[in-house]
C-alpha cells in the first residue's frame, strides 16, 4: 500500500476515535449534572418533608380598632362659592367736582358712613334761587286771597260781577300751583345738594377707589367711585346632583334645618351655617341645582369668590354599628375586613352602609367589639399569625 493512502487512512482513524471520545465526555458530563440535580432536589424536598418546624411562624405586628355602636352624620359634599349678599357699586347722582375721598382703600365701612364730596357750590345756588322763586309766589298767593276775601264781600253787596269773582278765584288756584311747584323745585336743590355728599348704601368692605379728587364726576359715569360688598353675613352657592335633591328636600322638610359646614382647600373647618335653599331648577347640561347656605362670616374668612369644600348634613344614623373606613378592604368578591381572632387573622365579608372619610357603617358581618385590622393588611393572609396593637387616633 503506498505509504501517502496509509497515512490519510491513519489520520481518518485518529479523528474519528477524537470525536467518539468528546462525545462520550459530553454525555457522562451531562449526565452527571442530571444525577446532581436529582440528588439534590430529592434531598430538598425530604429535607422539607422530614425537618419539623421546631418554631412557628413569627407573628406579624398589625393595628387594630374595634368596631363600635354609634351615631353617624350623613353628608353631602359639594364645592361652592362665597358670595356677598350685597354688592354695590358707589356712584354719584349729581354731575361736579370730586373734592374729597373719605375712605380708604380695603376699609371697612358702615352703612351711611361718608364716602366723598362733590363741589356744593352750584347746588347751594340753585337752592337759593328754589328759595326765592317760592317766595315771591307766596307773595302773590297771599295778595290773591286777600283779593279773593275783598271780592266776596263786596258781591253780596253787588258791587263787582261774578265774572270778576271767578277770575279772581281762578287766580287764587293759579297762584296755589305755583307755590306748590316751587316747593318741589326748593325739596328738588335740597336733594340734589344732599348727593353732593356719597354715603355708603351698605356696611362692607370698601374696593380699590377708581376715581381721585380733583376729577369731574358725573351720573353717568358706570364705573362709579368705589365698590361696596357686604362680607357679613356671607353667602355660599354651591350646586347639588339631581339625584341628591330628595334627601336635601327630605332634610329641609324636618324640624331641625340641615346643618352645613365650609372648609378651605386644606380641609381645614371654617365656619358652620345656616342652609337656606335650593333653585328651583334643574341646570339641564349639568344636571344639577344650585344651592345656597349663608354664614355669619364673623372672622373674614370668607372672601367674596371663594372657592370652598362645603359639607351639608342631611340625616343623622341612629345606633349603628362603625368601623374605621382604613379598615375596610375589596376584592372581586365584595368589601371585606380583616378580625384578629385567637392571634390570627381571619377574613370576613361585610355589607356596608354610608361611608366617609375615617369612619363607614357596617350593615351586616360583625357585630360590636370585634377587632379588626387597619394597618399592616399588606401582604396578610387569611390565617396568619398577627401581635396586634391599637390604632393610632385620627
Amino acid at each position: 500500500m503506498p505509504t501517502d493512502v496509509w497515512r490519510l487512512r491513519s489520520s481518518r482513524q485518529g479523528s474519528a476515535i477524537v470525536n467518539n471520545v468528546a462525545a462520550r465526555n459530553r454525555f457522562l458530563r451531562f449526565a452527571l449534572f442530571i444525577a446532581i440535580f436529582g440528588v439534590g432536589l430529592y434531598v430538598y424536598r425530604q429535607f422539607r418533608e422530614t425537618e419539623p418546624e421546631r418554631e412557628s411562624p413569627r407573628p406579624r405586628t398589625v393595628r387594630a380598632a374595634p368596631a363600635r355602636t354609634g351615631d353617624v352624620d350623613v353628608y353631602i359634599q359639594a364645592l361652592g362659592t362665597a358670595t356677598p349678599q350685597n354688592t354695590v357699586t358707589v356712584r354719584s347722582r349729581v354731575d361736579g367736582e370730586l373734592m374729597a375721598l373719605h375712605f380708604a382703600e380695603g376699609q371697612m365701612v358702615a352703612s351711611g358712613d361718608l364716602l366723598a364730596e362733590i363741589d356744593p357750590r352750584p347746588y347751594k345756588v340753585q337752592l337759593q334761587q328754589a328759595r326765592g322763586a317760592l317766595m315771591t309766589d307766596e307773595a302773590l298767593l297771599t295778595q290773591a286771597e286777600r283779593e279773593l276775601e275783598r271780592y266776596r264781600k263786596l258781591i253780596k253787596e253787588h258791587s263787582v260781577s261774578a265774572q270778576q269773582m271767578e277770575a279772581q278765584e281762578g287766580e287764587v288756584g293759579r297762584q296755589q300751583g305755583a307755590v306748590l311747584s316751587d316747593r318741589a323745585a326748593v325739596a328738588e336743590a335740597e336733594l340734589m345738594l344732599e348727593y353732593c355728599s356719597i354715603r355708603s348704601p351698605v356696611s362692607g368692605r370698601a374696593g380699590l377707589r377708581k376715581m381721585d379728587p380733583g376729577n369731574m364726576i358725573r351720573a353717568s359715569d358706570a364705573d362709579g367711585i368705589v365698590v361696596i360688598t357686604q362680607q357679613q353675613p356671607m353667602n355660599v352657592i354651591f350646586t347639588l346632583v339631581e339625584n341628591q335633591i330628595a334627601d336635601v328636600l327630605k332634610a329641609m322638610s324636618g324640624n331641625v334645618p340641615p346643618l352645613v359646614e365650609v372648609r378651605g382647600q386644606d380641609g381645614a373647618l371654617i365656619e358652620n351655617g345656616e342652609f337656606l335653599t335650593i333653585d328651583n331648577q334643574i341646570d339641564t347640561a349639568t344636571g344639577t341645582v344650585k344651592a345656597k347656605a349663608v354664614f355669619a362670616n364673623k372672622d373674614g374668612l370668607l372672601f367674596p369668590n371663594r372657592f370652598v369644600n362645603v359639607r351639608l348634613r342631611i340625616a343623622t344614623l341612629k345606633d349603628v354599628l362603625i368601623v374605621p373606613t382604613s379598615a375596610v378592604q375589596r376584592n372581586s368578591e365584595g368589601p371585606f375586613v380583616y378580625m384578629v381572632e385567637d392571634g390570627k387573622a381571619r377574613t370576613r365579608k361585610i355589607r356596608l352602609g354610608w361611608s366617609r372619610d375615617m369612619e363607614s357603617v357596617v350593615e351586616e358581618g360583625l357585630k360590636a367589639g370585634d377587632m379588626l385590622v387597619t394597618d399592616g393588611v399588606d401582604r396578610l393572609r387569611d390565617g396568619m399569625p398577627v401581635a396586634a396593637i391599637p390604632a393610632l387616633a385620627p
